[in-house]
């Protein structure tokens, strides 16, 4: 598996540039076969180009708020020290490896952003008790470890393309046949055996990839270390010296502890009035609402909403630049072009594997869940209704291709390795080795459902 792993080591530590020049590069890419494969001119390519970038501003506000909202939840006192005795319980490297990866993708189940922070945290967690007790880890590893298991999140509570076509009045019902249950597709048989068998084999094979050789692994920096510990040390400091009335509420947990009671109230009348109605808006109040309860106080909380901030400045800088690869792609007819490519050669059985296939080379062009299903449902679903696919498979198939191929996309690697202290570089040539053990779970899983 090492032999395996270190040529796309070798690969993305001399081609792979920074994830912003990454997005750059890919605009260019886009642009190119925008005139070469459609009918489009320099002008029109332009135009959608523009009228794209601000096409997710919401969006991205949105996508922000889960970030720090998770990040926050993250940092409490309840999930750090969760976290911590996490961090203490493997004996051994290759159980540690295991650990991570398993964790990762329980928390990206629950919530992609929140397994996006919460494997970055036992990565690190692990990597600081394993060097107290003198068991050496690549640090490296973990990270990419962590990473590895958020490739199942689009299968989980927070899937994109699953919720909308699960909300009645989605822009796509009459294409789909009307809402499409979430017991049709989260929690579908076949959807589930494929987590299962996914979660049950990447652990071990992320495990395979140690190094043998002492000298090649790398731990985790004292400097890291050091930071992580002062940064908790400022955190937990007793207040000193007689406190202000102003003070005294700022520091009281009665304030957070009620508006966190009644965003909760409003959470379960909005459960009890619609059902299992999950959206964005209602992922970011349940992690504010949890995020407030388990603070100390109203001012702790928002010490740990500044905190999170590192984990979003790079996606808000780029994502107006992949918004803008999305209008290009629209705009122009590319995307119809390239699912084209792949329903052509579908069959009843097959089109949700050449959804799959083709929602993995679309992801790379357009890493966001709902943004993808946007561009690619329509499409997809229309030749579904042709063929006579079930359209739970479709939503499944472009799920599981955005997943996918985030193991070589590098704008998700940021908010993980902001938390973590590592460049994409390090981590990105074990993540390939992911890529490929999923093409064949995700892969056999949408083509047996396919064939059901």
């Amino acid at each position: 598996m090492q032999k395996l792993a270190k040529p796309f080591i070798v690969l993305v530590e001399k081609f792979y540039p920074d994830p912003f020049v990454f997005a750059i590069l890919l605009s260019l890419v886009v642009f190119g076969a925008a005139l070469g494969l459609t009918d489009a001119g320099p002008a029109q390519v332009v135009d959608a180009w523009g009228n794209g970038l601000a096409s997710l501003m919401a969006f991205i506000g949105q996508l922000s708020f889960t970030l720090v909202g998770s990040h926050a939840l993250a940092h409490t006192d309840a999930v750090r020290n969760a976290l911590t005795r996490i961090g203490k319980l493997p004996k051994t490297a290759r159980s540690a490896y295991l650990l991570v990866t398993f964790v990762t993708a329980l928390a990206s189940l629950l919530a992609w952003a929140f397994g996006l922070v919460v494997g970055a945290l036992v990565a690190r967690q692990v990597a600081i008790q394993a060097k107290a007790k003198g068991l050496r880890l690549h640090y490296a590893l973990l990270v990419a470890s962590a990473y590895s298991g958020f490739v199942v999140w689009h299968m989980g509570y927070s899937s994109s393309a699953a919720l909308f076509v699960a909300t009645p009045g989605h822009a796509l019902e009459e294409l789909a046949g009307g809402v499409i249950p979430v017991s049709q597709t989260i929690f579908a048989s076949w959807n589930l055996i494929t987590i299962a068998v996914t979660v049950a084999i990447l652990p071990f094979v992320m495990a395979a990839l140690r190094p043998k050789n002492q000298e090649e692994i790398v731990e985790i920096p004292q400097a890291a270390i050091d930071d992580y510990e002062r940064a908790q040390a400022a955190m937990d400091a007793p207040i000193q010296g007689k406190q202000t009335v102003a003070q005294k509420l700022e520091n009281a947990r009665w304030i957070n502890l009620v508006i966190g009671l009644i965003l909760v109230a409003y959470l379960a009348r909005h459960f009890m009035a619609k059902g299992l109605d999950l959206n964005l808006n209602i992922v970011n109040w349940t992690f504010l609402a949890a995020g407030l309860l388990l603070a100390r106080s109203a001012v702790h909380y928002v010490k740990l909403i500044a905190n999170a901030s590192l984990t979003v400045g790079q996606i808000i800088l780029q994502y107006p630049f992949y918004a803008g690869i999305m209008g290009m792609m629209i705009g122009t007819g590319l995307v119809s072009v390239i699912a084209g490519w792949f329903i052509a050669i579908s069959s009843a059985a097959t089109l949700g594997f050449w959804a799959f296939l083709s929602g993995g080379l679309i992801n790379y062009f357009i890493p966001s869940g709902g943004g993808q299903w946007s561009v690619q449902g329509p499409i997809f679903l229309e030749a579904a209704r042709t063929l006579g696919t079930d359209p739970s498979v479709i939503v499944m198939g472009v799920a599981y291709g955005d997943q996918w191929t985030n193991m070589i996309q590098p704008f998700w690697t940021i908010p993980i390795l902001a938390i973590a202290g590592l460049h994409m570089r390090q981590i990105m040539g074990y993540t390939f080795i992911a890529l490929f053990v999923t093409f064949f779970t995700f892969g056999g899983g949408i083509l047996l459902a396919g064939a059901g």
